[in-house]
């Protein structure tokens, strides 16, 4: 198979490795499909693996105190799924579903643990993911915590994954927009206002129901840090 085929050339932790380390690395990946809806891992199930996003989305979630589910973060291409169980051994406490027909690489924590030693700079690449995201849940805590909801919407849209159209940044909300308010811990109804409200200050303009343009990322960054 061409390495451009492979999941390996298309994920970031692996993409400082020349084309020969990957498809080293390729040997010992199990690509995996699983389709929208489906159950990827549940708490408490034993998960001795890896997985790393090809394409397609997984929502991350757990049961709360009162039974009702909390979102904890979505994920997309690149991102990496059971790096806790990974480096704790610990069984996860999370439920991961597919939002969407998803590719995954999958590792064998045995195999991960060989490739790490032969290739230090991915386990570099790792610890940048896992930094990057704990900066996204340190900038969403802080607009939490204010209880300005349009902080914590403006914090949201900035950690989206996005792409350039026309020269500008747009994201795709990957939740329905019940979801995103349960996440951001606010209502429907506000969320609505506030993305409104936002369009109308000119920082974003909104297309359809989940399409969302950022006109004004400086904007955007000073709506979403608390004051």
């Amino acid at each position: 198979m061409p390495v451009d085929d492979l999941c390996v050339s298309r994920v970031p932790i692996f993409q400082g490795l020349t084309r020969e380390e990957q498809l080293r690395v390729a040997e010992f990946v199990r690509p995996v499909h699983v389709a929208k809806g489906e159950t990827v891992y549940s708490p408490g199930q034993s998960v001795s693996r890896l997985l790393v996003m090809h394409s397609g989305q997984l929502k991350v979630s757990h049961a709360a105190a009162n039974g009702q589910e909390q979102i904890l973060r979505t994920v997309t291409d690149g991102d990496v799924v059971g790096e806790r169980a990974f480096l704790t051994g610990h069984l996860p406490n999370d439920l991961v579903v597919a939002l969407e027909d998803s590719r995954m690489c999958v590792f064998d924590h045995t195999d991960l643990s060989a490739l790490l030693r032969d290739y230090p700079d991915v386990g570099l690449r790792m610890l940048r993911t896992l930094s990057d995201r704990l900066a996204s849940v340190e900038r969403l805590l802080a607009a939490i915590t204010s209880s300005d909801v349009s902080a914590r919407i403006a914090a949201y849209l900035l950690d989206l994954p996005g792409s350039i159209r026309d020269g500008v940044p747009t994201v795709w909300l990957p939740l329905a927009k019940y979801e995103i308010a349960s996440y951001l811990g606010t209502t429907p109804e506000t969320l609505s206002r506030r993305l409104a409200a936002l369009s109308a200050s000119g920082v974003i303009e909104l297309h359809g129901r989940r399409d969302v343009t950022i006109l004004d990322i400086d904007g955007l960054e000073r709506v979403a840090t608390p004051r």
